[in-house]
């Protein structure tokens, strides 16, 4: 098989000023897709803005003699997610894949969380991919072929401490992916979701000593593969950092069954709730740090 590419394509990243976003953008201009970088230009936590972010890294696609152009929407409001794909039509013509990965951090536990702060995590990272992605899947069904990728996190998947606000966003987005997978499948339209561990502005202060392991390159060829047309997946999830790619899924056991008309008692559900938790041999993930433990041995 050759190698992959992305010749007349056109590809949407949200938050492709740095971090995961920048990688992206420049492996699938080199690669050979048109790219519109997408960054608001602003902190972290989500303040400020600005041009400079997404210009560098136009300019850098142009310098390697590739095809880019900038947009500097919030994709937190409807008029901004529609800017932001009306930016690869006028520039483009079209958008065959888009990257949701913008996105903010606002964390605090949970007795101390303000509805300001909860509001704001959720208007960028649910409510931004679902602005971001309506006005782009509705081009996709036309043209009958897209790609999205949903960047969600072990936060959500599992739970992190003092991130009620992400985990709960992040956990949207599978839910929302898992749909457009449904809706987009007579229509060639593939819905993937990542939970990636990756060193950016966002995280390196928060992931220790393993951070120097988790470059965010080593994130992007999973996101370049699941864009491209060579990938019939859908509907899933992909945990990945520092060189390690597994999927993630939610399971369902055996479980218990009553019978067929039984009344069914609390006392009873208790007495069997062993073989209503048994996974029969599988691994199910408790925590995030069950996620963390496997990267690590994986990195020794």
């Amino acid at each position: 098989m050759g190698d992959i590419r992305f010749d007349g394509r056109v590809a949407v990243i949200t938050g492709a000023g740095g971090g995961l976003g920048k990688t992206y953008a420049l492996e699938f201009a080199k690669r050979g897709a048109k790219v519109v970088v997408n960054d608001l230009g602003g902190k972290a936590d989500g303040t400020g803005k600005g041009s400079n972010m997404a210009d560098q890294v136009v300019d850098e696609i142009k310098a390697a003699g590739g095809e880019a152009a900038a947009n500097y929407d919030s994709v937190a409001t409807p008029e901004g997610g529609e800017s932001i794909i009306q930016t690869a039509v006028s520039s483009f013509g079209k958008v065959d894949i888009v990257v949701n990965n913008a996105g903010i951090l606002r964390d605090k536990s949970f007795v101390k969380l303000t509805p300001p702060e909860l509001e704001l995590v959720i208007d960028v990272h649910l409510k931004g991919a679902f602005y971001v992605s309506q006005p782009a899947f509705r081009l996709m069904k036309d043209q009958r072929f897209g790609r999205f990728v949903f960047t969600s996190s072990a936060a959500g998947l599992l739970g992190n401490f003092g991130q009620t606000n992400y985990g709960a966003a992040k956990m949207g987005l599978v839910g929302l992916m898992h749909v457009l997978s449904v809706e987009g499948a007579k229509y060639d339209v593939k819905c993937n979701a990542i939970a990636p561990t990756a060193r950016t502005r966002m995280t390196e202060e928060l992931l220790g000593p393993i951070a120097e392991f988790l470059d965010p390159e080593t994130v992007t060829p999973l996101v370049t593969y699941l864009c491209s047309e060579e990938c019939e997946l859908t509907h899933e999830v992909y945990s990945v950092g520092g060189g390690r790619f597994a999927r993630i899924f939610i399971g369902l056991t055996n479980g218990w069954i009553a019978g067929k008309g039984a009344v069914v008692s609390a006392e009873a559900v208790r007495d069997q709730i062993e073989q209503i938790r048994d996974t029969d041999g599988y691994i199910i993930p408790q925590g995030i740090g069950d996620e963390m433990k496997a990267i690590a041995n994986a990195l020794k």
